[in-house]
C-alpha cells in the first residue's frame, strides 16, 4: 500500500486557526547556530530555517517542552539556559508567540541528528534537515527562508542580545 504525501499547505492543517506558544532553543557551537529546515511553509519547495523547538504542551514546564522538542527534532539533551527572545508572529491562519531560549548540549561531543514531528506521520513530516549553519550562509538567503530572530545576526553572538519582536 502506497503512502500519499501531504500537500504543504495541507501540512500546517493542525496549527490553524489557535494560537499557539512554542518554545525554541538557541544552541550556538563554533560560530554557527544549530537550526531546522522545514518543508510546506513557504512556496515550492523552499526550505525555512529556524532554531528547534515547538508547541508547548499542557501539564509540560517551559524547560521540559524544549527539551524535549530539541530530543524530538535534533536527537540532542540540552540543558535550558536563560530567556533570550519573544517573536509574535501573525498571518491570515498561523498565529504564535515565540519564546528562545539559550541552550547547551548535556553530551558536548554529541552529534545531532533529523528527527521528526511525532504529530505527523512519515511522509508528512515538515523537518527536512539539521545543521550548524554560519550567520554569513544566512545572509545570502532570501529573507522569507529565514526565521526573523535571525534575519539580522552577524556574529553567531548576536543572539544572545535579547529582543522582543512584534508582527507589523
Amino acid at each position: 500500500m502506497a503512502t500519499e504525501s501531504l500537500s504543504a499547505p495541507d501540512l500546517l492543517n493542525a496549527y490553524t486557526g489557535q494560537v499557539r506558544v512554542r518554545v525554541c532553543g538557541l544552541l550556538v557551537h563554533h560560530d554557527t547556530l544549530l537550526l531546522t529546515a522545514h518543508r510546506g511553509l513557504l512556496p515550492g519547495e523552499a526550505p525555512f530555517w529556524s532554531p528547534p523547538g515547538g508547541g508547548w504542551q499542557f501539564g509540560e514546564t517551559i524547560q521540559e517542552c524544549l527539551r524535549r522538542e530539541f530530543r524530538e527534532e535534533t536527537g540532542l539533551d540540552v540543558t535550558v539556559g536563560r530567556f533570550l527572545h519573544l517573536h509574535e508572529y501573525k498571518a491570515d491562519d498561523l498565529q504564535a508567540i515565540e519564546l528562545f531560549f539559550e541552550v547547551t548540549p548535556d553530551d558536548p561531543a554529541a552529534v545531532p541528528r533529523l528527527g521528526s514531528d511525532p504529530e505527523h506521520a512519515a511522509g508528512e513530516q515538515l523537518l527536512t534537515q539539521v545543521a550548524f549553519v554560519a550567520p554569513r550562509e544566512l545572509v545570502v538567503l532570501p529573507a522569507a527562508q529565514v526565521h526573523p530572530m535571525l534575519r539580522q545576526i552577524i556574529s553567531p553572538d548576536d543572539v544572545f542580545i535579547p529582543q522582543i519582536r512584534f508582527q507589523r
